[in-house]
C-alpha cells in the first residue's frame, strides 16, 4: 500500500463500515472523527516538515541550525512504520544533497522514493529482508566521515526492523527470542531491553559506528513516557540500562531454559565483562548527535480531545501512560464508562476519555487478535447493556499484533449481537480470540497501514 495519511484511512471508514444504514444514531461517525483527528495530528511527513526547515544553505532542525557548506556529503538510513512517510519529507526539503539512504519499513508501508531506498521486512519478528537493510545501514555509516551529515529516522516498530544481530548471533536466534518475549508478557521495555544487548546497531551502538559524523535523528515515539533510550531500543542515544537488566527480564519471566543457547551465552558474556556493554552518559561518541523527538501519543490524545471539545463533547485527556494486560486495563476503561453513564462522573454525556499508552497480552489460548482488540472484548463484558456508551481501542499504527485490524469497537449491545450469532464471547477471550469475534459482528476497526505509530488510543464515549 502507498502511504496515505492515517486520518484519511479512518475517515474512509467512517463512509464505508458507519453510513447511515449501519448508524442511525450518527454516534459511531463522530466517534471516528474524532480518531481520524488524533491521526492527523501526527502524520509523520508533517511532523518531520515541522520541524526541518532549509533557508539557503543552513537547515534548522528544531532550536539547532546546521551550515551545509560544511558536509560533503547527507546520508539518510532508518527503520519503522513510519520511516517513509518521514524519508519523503527529508526529501522534499533536502533533495538531491542527499547521497544515499535506506530505510527499512514493515511490509505493506511503502511509497516511491527518490534518493532514499525502501526496504520492506518483517515486523515484529525481524527476517532476511531486515537483515540485508541493516547491513546495508551499516555501510553507509561506515561510508560517512566527518564531513558527512547522517539523518536516522527513527519511529514504532525500529527495534525489529533495524536488524543487525551481534557478533555470534543469527537471525533465527533473534527471531526465537522475540517470540518468546512477545508471548510471555514482556513489555516493550523489557523486550528492547534484551535487544539492546544482543545487536550492532541499537543502544547506542548507531551512534558509536556513525562517529565522528554529525548524526541528527528524528524520532516518532510509540514507547509510554517517550524515553528516547527505549525507542526502537534506542539506537542513537546512551544507553541506561546493562547487560545485568537483560538477563534479568529472562529470569523475572521464567524463560532462561527456553532462550536459544546463543543468546544466554552472549548475554553471560558480558556480564562477566567479556563483550563491551552499551556506551552510556557521557560517551564521546554523542558528542555530535542531535535527537529530536517529532510526533508522540500526547501529541495525538490532545488533538483528540480538542476534536471532541469542537464536536460538543465534554472531555477529558486521562493519560498516556497505560500499561498492564488488556484485559485488566479493560475493567478500568469500563468502569468509567459506567461511572459516566450512572452518575456523570468524572463528566457528563456527552463524553469523551480519552487514555493513550500500550496494554500487553500473554497469550494462552490458540486464538487470533491483538492487544486493543482483547481490551475492547474484555470491555464489552462489563458494559453489556449499557445504552450508548463506546470503548474503543486503536493501534495507530493500523496494525493490532499479528492480525491486519488497527483495534475494535465495544458498546452495550456487543454481547447481544455475539449472542444472535450464536458465538459465547467468553469463550473467544479464553482462546484470545478477539479478532474472529470482531469479524463475526461487524465491529473491527481496519485502516490498512496509517504509516504513523506512537502506541495506542482508548476512547470512552458516552453519547
Amino acid at each position: 500500500m502507498l502511504v496515505r495519511e492515517g486520518a484519511a484511512l479512518i475517515e474512509g471508514l467512517v463512509h464505508w463500515q458507519y453510513g447511515e444504514e449501519n448508524d442511525p444514531t450518527g454516534h459511531r461517525r463522530l466517534a471516528m472523527s474524532v480518531l481520524a483527528e488524533a491521526l492527523r495530528a501526527v502524520d509523520p511527513a508533517e511532523a518531520v516538515r515541522r520541524c526541518l526547515r532549509l533557508q539557503g544553505e543552513t537547515l534548522f532542525v528544531g532550536a539547532e541550525t546546521y551550515n551545509l557548506r560544511r558536509f560533503r556529503s547527507i546520508y539518510v538510513i532508518g527503520g519503522g512504520k513510519a520511516s517513509v512517510a518521514m524519508a519523503m519529507a527529508v526529501e522534499e526539503i533536502l533533495g538531491d544533497r542527499i547521497i544515499a539512504g535506506l530505510v527499512n519499513t514493515k511490509y505493506g508501508y511503502t511509497a516511491p522514493t527518490a534518493r532514499v531506498a525502501i526496504n520492506e521486512a518483517g515486523h515484529p519478528l525481524p527476517d532476511e529482508n531486515g537483515l540485508r537493510g541493516g547491513r546495508r545501514m551499516l555501510e553507509l555509516v561506515e561510508a560517512a566521515g566527518e564531513d558527512s551529515l547522517v539523518f536516522c529516522l527513527i519511529s514504532g516498530g525500529g527495534s525489529a526492523l533495524l536488524v543487525s544481530p551481534a557478533e555470534g548471533l543469527t537471525l533465527a536466534d533473534k527471531q526465537g527470542l522475540t517470540n518468546l518475549l512477545l508471548r510471555c508478557g514482556a513489555t516493550i521495555n523489557e523486550i528492547n531491553t534484551l535487544r539492546k544487548h544482543l545487536s550492532r546497531m541499537k543502544g547506542g551502538n548507531l551512534a558509536r559506528l556513525a562517529y565522528p559524523a554529525t548524526l541528527v535523528s528524528l524520532i516518532l515515539s510509540d514507547v509510554v513516557g517517550n524515553p528516547l533510550d527505549v525507542i526502537a531500543s534506542g539506537p542513537t542515544v546512551p544507553d541506561t540500562s546493562t547487560f545485568a537488566d537483560a538477563y534479568n527480564v529472562l529470569e523475572r519471566y521464567g524463560i532462561l531454559d527456553q532462550v536459544p543457547p546463543a543468546v544466554l551465552r552472549h548475554l553471560r558474556q558480558g556480564l562477566a565483562g567479556e563483550i563491551p556493554d552499551t556506551p552510556k552518559p557521557g560517551d564521546p561518541v554523542f558528542a555530535k548527535g542531535q535527537n529530536l523527538l517529532v510526533a508522540s501519543n500526547e501529541i495525538a490524545s490532545e488533538a483528540a480531545v480538542a476534536k471532541a471539545k469542537e464536536l460538543g463533547f465534554n472531555t477529558l485527556f486521562l493519560t498516556s501512560f497505560v500499561e498492564g494486560e488488556a484485559r485488566e486495563v479493560a475493567k478500568f476503561e469500563a468502569a468509567l464508562a459506567r461511572e459516566v453513564a450512572r452518575s456523570g462522573r468524572p463528566l457528563a454525556r456527552p463524553a469523551c476519555i480519552v487514555a493513550g499508552g500500550e496494554t500487553t497480552v500473554t497469550v494462552r489460548g490458540q486464538g487470533k487478535g491483538g492487544r486493543n482488540q482483547e481490551l475492547c472484548l474484555a470491555a464489552a463484558m462489563k458494559i453489556s447493556g449499557i445504552e450508548n456508551v463506546a470503548i474503543i481501542s486503536l493501534a495507530t499504527d493500523g496494525s493490532d499484533g499479528p492480525t491486519d485490524a488497527a483495534g475494535a469497537v465495544a458498546d452495550g449491545e456487543t454481547l447481544a449481537r455475539a449472542a444472535g450469532k450464536g458465538l459465547d464471547p467468553w469463550h473467544y477471550l479464553a482462546n484470545n480470540d478477539s479478532y474472529t469475534l470482531f469479524a463475526q459482528i461487524g465491529d473491527l476497526l481496519v485502516t490498512g497501514p496509517t504509516n504513523t505509530n506512537v502506541n495506542d488510543l482508548v476512547f470512552v464515549f458516552a453519547f
